[in-house]
């Protein structure tokens, strides 16, 4: 397949599961000592990733779970960050200033801080109070840190009495490597069509809701802006019809993301509204992707992850069709800023 080592995506995201009991037996030490809330933070597109990790504690269990811009964090403060705080921070790199800071600000209030890492021996695996090593790079980021911070979750409810199919989703979950393999060897012929319909367009709507929310935003702004240079307009698909769908009109690119939860209804609405009055449609569906063994409460949980698996096929075709390779970066480590 079009720039994809299959072995090394497997291994990659095998990695992030085999984390599996050693964040289990880090959140059960922490809840056992006394945990009043957890913070999810990070920065820029790693942020986004622990988006919907937060939000399933947010609607499923009771302890206090918050999300923040972790540059303003550390101008602002917060009351609830203190003694008793746990923190998640993500990090490829291990590098990122803005998470850095971050990390030093938490502890300095009490914190304890959980660092999710690609590489070993950074400042945030250093600094932190304990940090899950997993390789990754751009094109398996996204499926890695899902993974890794959905079992953070899943480990906090568990252990609280809220989650008690806790054990059987982790062992469906260790399916998903290979499956997603199959997904992005399934999906390359239609990725490659849509990335041929794309490459024209220098302006795209991107809109999603609940689990595939995430993965709008990210691919709205770590691979079209930043890896593209292309505009955007990500959109929650609830706020769609409170000022984007204005702009939407014959020659206009929308794409919807559909995930497998509860918000599927709101991206339906937004893709029935598109397909009235634009022809530039383009709709992936994580229920169309085939996941044996994998039950419904699990695929709901996972629709980020299967959503990421194919748009990271779909924007490997249209780089290629762009003729705009996704490491060519006018400023990235180029200049200050």
């Amino acid at each position: 397949m079009l720039n994809l080592d299959p072995d090394r995506f497997q291994a990659i995201q095998s990695g992030a599961l085999a984390l599996a009991p050693a964040i289990d037996e880090a959140i059960a030490t922490r809840l056992n000592a006394g945990v009043r809330n957890l913070f999810f933070l990070g920065t820029g597109g790693a942020a986004i990733l622990m988006q919907p990790a937060a939000q399933i504690l947010q609607r499923r269990s009771g302890l206090p779970v918050f999300t923040d811009v972790t540059a303003e964090l550390v101008s602002a403060g917060h009351p609830a960050l203190g003694q008793g705080s746990l923190v998640v921070i993500p990090s490829v790199s291990g590098t990122t200033k803005e998470s850095v800071a971050a990390l030093g600000f938490a502890r300095e209030r009490g914190a304890d801080v959980l660092a999710l890492v690609g590489h070993d021996g950074t400042p945030l695996a250093l600094q932190a109070s304990q940090a899950f090593i997993n390789f990754a790079d751009d094109q398996t980021a996204p499926e890695s840190l899902y993974l890794q911070s959905l079992l953070v979750a899943l480990s906090v409810m568990a252990h609280r009495g809220e989650f008690a199919a806790y054990t059987e989703t982790v062992r469906e979950l260790s399916l998903l490597p290979r499956l997603l393999i199959a997904a992005k060897q399934s999906f390359a012929a239609e990725a490659e069509r849509l990335a041929t319909a794309l490459a024209p367009e220098t302006y795209h709507i991107v809109t999603g809701a609940g689990g595939s929310w995430a993965p709008a935003w990210y691919v709205s702004m770590c691979v079209l802006e930043e890896q593209q240079w292309l505009r955007t307009r990500p959109v929650h698909a609830a706020d769609f019809f409170h000022g984007t769908f204005e702009l939407v009109e014959t020659g206009v690119s929308v794409i919807v993301l559909k995930g497998e939860d509860h918000a599927r209804p709101l991206c339906e609405r937004a893709e029935a509204f598109a397909r009235r009055f634009t022809d530039r449609l383009t709709v992936l569906d994580a229920a169309a992707v085939e996941l044996e063994g994998l039950s419904p409460a699990t695929r709901a949980l996972i629709s980020p992850v299967i959503l990421s698996t194919l748009l990271e096929r779909l924007t490997v075709h249209l780089a290629v069709k762009r003729n705009h390779p996704l490491d060519q970066r006018r400023y990235y480590r180029k200049v200050s800023y």
